[in-house]
């Protein structure tokens, strides 16, 4: 029996890498509208309700609003804005946070899709505060880079589209500088925390690709961790998890930089502990694809938890935008 699928917004960045992974599938049906009428409320309203799951890959009101069509009870929904990410009725759509997620997505019929900036940075301060190494109100800073496809196509148009208005030649620059990024919420929800934390993110002038950082002062941690302790702390956590490595500690001392485009086309993250070991001072590094992990790879692999398919169908061959 093959489930319907309908990419709510499927013309969009993510919309369309979704698509394209699930694209030779002969297990889904897509329910597609033409030109014409992705935009009309009564055929979106009917795709809506006629398909086992749809995602949205949509702006946040835009995404409430799709959600307000539909009327049957057996339609289930991943939605990839970041309108629901601490609503409650909503199951969380990152497996590997901890045991259990993974039954409460395949019994949920509304997921969450986690926001790249934010799974990273939750995957890096949930088991360390739920171990204890850092507690819950630690003052904590992260920053981060992506790649400009982050931004959806308005942002890629400023990077690429030399007749653009708001075509740019920078080479980088942050933003949320005001520290009101949309994912401040969800990353203080899902990372235990008892206060927003610092996040300064940043754009670079490539595609894809993100590198998320959590500076911390050992020396002035409770037990004062080392590196290992962090490491060992997180390859308990994400023990045997396929899409998520924690990369030893001899490797990541031997390295000289990091490159945020080395998982890029995959549905992989990856944890580094860098760090000075006479200063007791560390930065733990999350590296993920925006669009993979971070968006379209996220979304497919909790589509295929919802409807019980094998967790890596479409994910494991690389694809770029």
């Amino acid at each position: 029996m093959t489930a319907k699928i309908f990419i709510d917004g499927e013309a969009g960045t993510t919309g369309l890498q979704i698509r394209a992974r699930m694209e030779a599938r002969d297990d889904l049906d897509f329910i597609q509208l033409s030109d014409e009428h992705r935009k009309d409320v009564n055929a979106r309203r009917d795709a809506l309700n006629t398909a086992d799951v749809s995602i949205l890959c949509l702006p946040d009101a835009a995404a409430k609003d799709a959600l307000a069509l539909i009327e049957s009870n057996d339609a289930k929904v991943i939605d990839a804005s970041s309108a629901h990410r601490i609503a409650s009725g909503w199951a969380y759509g990152f497996p590997e946070f901890d045991a259990g997620q993974r039954e409460a997505i395949a019994k949920a019929a509304r997921v969450t899709n986690p926001g790249c900036y934010a799974i990273s940075s939750v995957a890096m301060l949930h088991p360390l505060v739920k171990a204890g190494v850092v507690p819950s109100d630690w003052p904590i800073t992260i920053n981060a880079i992506s790649g400009y496809t982050g931004g959806g196509k308005s942002l890629i148009s400023e990077f690429e589209d030399e007749s653009a208005d708001n075509y740019s030649t920078a080479t980088f620059w942050a933003y949320g500088l005001g520290l009101e990024h949309k994912h401040v919420p969800e990353i203080e929800q899902w990372g235990g925390l008892a206060h927003k934390p610092l996040f300064v993110p940043s754009v670079g002038r490539y595609r894809q690709g993100m590198l998320v950082q959590l500076p911390l002062q050992l020396w002035a941690l409770p037990g004062t961790p080392t590196e290992g302790d962090l490491v060992q702390v997180f390859k308990t956590h994400y023990a045997g998890e396929p899409y998520v490595e924690v990369a030893d500690l001899a490797d990541t001392a031997a390295m000289a930089r990091l490159n945020p485009e080395d998982l890029n086309g995959t549905n992989k993250m990856r944890i580094h502990v860098f760090g000075h070991e006479e200063r007791q001072q560390a930065v733990v590094m999350v590296l993920i694809d925006n669009l993979g992990k971070g968006a379209s790879g996220q979304a497919v692999q909790n589509l295929n938890i919802m409807l019980g398919a094998d967790e890596g169908k479409g994910l494991d061959t690389p694809l770029v935008y």
